[in-house]
């Protein structure tokens, strides 16, 4: 218990020399285990669950942080990628992915009630992220073709902020809908304007970025020998440029969601973590 107490406390109290943003309250390992690798794959809005897949996106699992119980959704294939969550928490969609026999890859995609665990498909064979928008969320953002999708009130729009010719990632909205996060693979994080006005460079090492809150965005900052993940942190960054490291390196913690006062993240060896922050 003591060798845990003090790698953690380590952890905590790495914070970069920049202006800090947040106050680390507390971090704690979660009981989970899936006996396979494991990452974050959503949260609540309210931060009274979140969602887990492994590694390969295979299976999605809901985590009650009160019940501290573990409860299976789906163990279909795919089920883990971009997985949206309702504005009220209440329900979730997700893909249940196969292989046809034709061998081309086909995702069915699913909405579940929270409460009641009841699932319609809404959309059948789909051979694109398009279709991943929950009914009562304005607006949704995907990729497709490597440009941004954002889907208002049912209407689509082509969204290339940086240019037409760049590949995008991890786009996300903030929570007030009026800016874009998004990720340029070979240059870094940028945010602009929701119609994709005026992008403005946040840092390379910003991947995978979720939003905080309207001026915050939380992000991994990772390192590879060209095969496998070799270190990541997890980072904050402000509109305003503030910069914070939350993480250690040598933690590799990955792909972090989050919800008020709460990041969630899972490591490359599958362990998971709740920080609480302020």
């Amino acid at each position: 218990m003591k060798k845990t107490f003090f790698l953690v406390a380590a952890i905590v109290m790495s914070i970069a020399a920049s202006a800090q943003v947040f106050e680390v309250v507390s971090m704690q390992q979660l009981p989970i285990n899936l006996n396979t690798d494991v990452k974050v794959a959503a949260m609540s809005p309210k931060g009274d669950y979140m969602l887990v897949t492994s590694g390969s996106n295979q299976g999605l699992w809901r985590y009650d942080f009160a019940t501290k119980q573990l409860s299976v959704i789906t163990e279909a294939e795919g089920a883990g990628f971009n997985v949206q969550v309702s504005t009220d928490g209440q329900e979730i969609v997700y893909r249940e992915t196969k292989t046809g026999s034709d061998h081309l890859r086909r995702s069915d995609i699913v909405r579940m009630n929270m409460n009641d665990a009841k699932r319609s498909t809404i959309a059948y064979a789909q051979r694109d992220s398009k279709k991943m928008a929950i009914s009562n969320t304005a607006m949704s953002v995907s990729i497709d073709n490597q440009k941004i999708i954002l889907t208002r009130h049912g209407k689509e729009i082509i969204l290339t902020p940086s240019g037409e010719e760049q590949s995008y990632i991890w786009p996300s909205i903030s929570p007030d809908g009026s800016k874009l996060c998004y990720y340029v693979a070979g240059e870094g994080c940028y945010v602009c304007n929701i119609d994709g006005s005026n992008p403005k460079y946040i840092a390379h090492d910003c991947r995978a970025a979720q939003w905080y809150d309207n001026n915050t965005i939380v992000a991994m900052a990772d390192e590879d020998d060209g095969y496998f993940i070799t270190a990541s942190a997890i980072v904050v960054y402000t509109l305003d440029g503030r910069y914070q490291e939350l993480t250690k390196k040598d933690l590799v913690a990955m792909y972090p969601c989050v919800s008020e006062g709460m990041i969630t993240f899972a490591t490359a060896n599958g362990d998971t973590y709740l920080m609480m922050v302020k």
